[in-house]
Parts: C-alpha cells; sequence; structure tokens
C-alpha cells in the first residue's frame, strides 16, 4: 500500500463545499474555553459536511491564531454564528423544528449507540464547557440527552474528541438516508 498524495484525495473546493448538500446537524458549543477545541470542532464539521456550528457564551470566535492553528482553513468553509445565550438559540431552534440533543451525562441519558435519529430531521447536538458540560438550563431544555458509553476509570472525554465520535455516529447513521 501507498499513502496518497493531498492531490489524489479528491477534496472539495471552497465554492464546491458551500454548494454540497449538507449533513442536516447543527453543532453548538455551549462555553467551550479552548481555542484548540473549537478549531478541531470545525475541521471535524467541515470533514463531515456539517451544515453550521454555532460559538455561544464564551466560546471564542475566528479569526484567531489558536483556532485556525487546529482548524486549518475550516472556519472559511462552515458556516457559523455567534450567539451569546445558549438556550435563547435552543428555543429559536426548537420553534424552527431542529431536535435538540446535548451531549451529557445524565439520568435516563439515551446511550450514543442506541440514538436512532429520524430521517428528514435537523438535530443540533450541543457540547459543553470542558470542566462544567452543558449548562442544566440547556439540558432541561433538551429533547434528548445522548451519552457516550465509556467504560474506564475517567469521568469524560475532551470535547474535541467527544464531537468526533458524536457527529461521525450520527453521520454514518444519517448517511444512507441522505
Amino acid at each position: 500500500m501507498r499513502k496518497l498524495k493531498n492531490s489524489e484525495l479528491d477534496r472539495l473546493s471552497l465554492d464546491s463545499f458551500k454548494a454540497a448538500k449538507k449533513t442536516p446537524l447543527i453543532i453548538v458549543l455551549d462555553n467551550i474555553r479552548s481555542l484548540n477545541n473549537i478549531g478541531s470542532v470545525f475541521r471535524t464539521s467541515d470533514a463531515f459536511l456539517i451544515e453550521k456550528i454555532y460559538l455561544c457564551g464564551i466560546t471564542a470566535t475566528p479569526p484567531h491564531k489558536d483556532i485556525h492553528k487546529t482548524a486549518l482553513g475550516s472556519t472559511e468553509t462552515v458556516d457559523w454564528e455567534y450567539v451569546k445565550d445558549t438556550l435563547e438559540l435552543v428555543e429559536k431552534l426548537k420553534v424552527e423544528g431542529v431536535k435538540i440533543c446535548a451531549i451529557e451525562q445524565v439520568e435516563n441519558a439515551t446511550m450514543l449507540n442506541d440514538f436512532n435519529p429520524e430521517s428528514h430531521t435537523k438535530y443540533a447536538l450541543i457540547f459543553g464547557n470542558e470542566v462544567k458540560g452543558v449548562a442544566q438550563k440547556v439540558v432541561s431544555a433538551s429533547d434528548v440527552v445522548i451519552e457516550i458509553p465509556q467504560y474506564g476509570t475517567k469521568h469524560s472525554l475532551n470535547i474535541s474528541v467527544s464531537c468526533g465520535v458524536v457527529i461521525w455516529d450520527v453521520y454514518s447513521k444519517l448517511k444512507p438516508q441522505n
């Protein structure tokens, strides 16, 4: 086997990316502290044609060198918007018919492997602060709370890792329906 060169990867141009049919997923970052985590979420969102990212609360916005370092230009491809209050955004998205999914550890959470997204439904996946997680008021307003099963000694995953795991899982379940 031979590693492929970047020129052989058949990636979309910026214009083609903007025109491409997007995965019906919105990513909401609720008070993320690390600019590297933000950049990583942009890069993952680019990889899976995510519709939009909302940056909320203290979450930093592009342009910023530390976001750019991990985003590698994906802040130019993925649509994004800053919204100060995550709960207000959640209420607005619900009115628009978007299903709200907080990614968190709560009583009676739906395990990610048991989550079955409905076809022709748009989802917002909410990822929370590195220390405090998704704000309780946002969890309470969510339609479903999804938990990533974990079997080791640690209580959580890094937010950028959580985002990659959840986006891939939901994308792979939606892909046949796109």
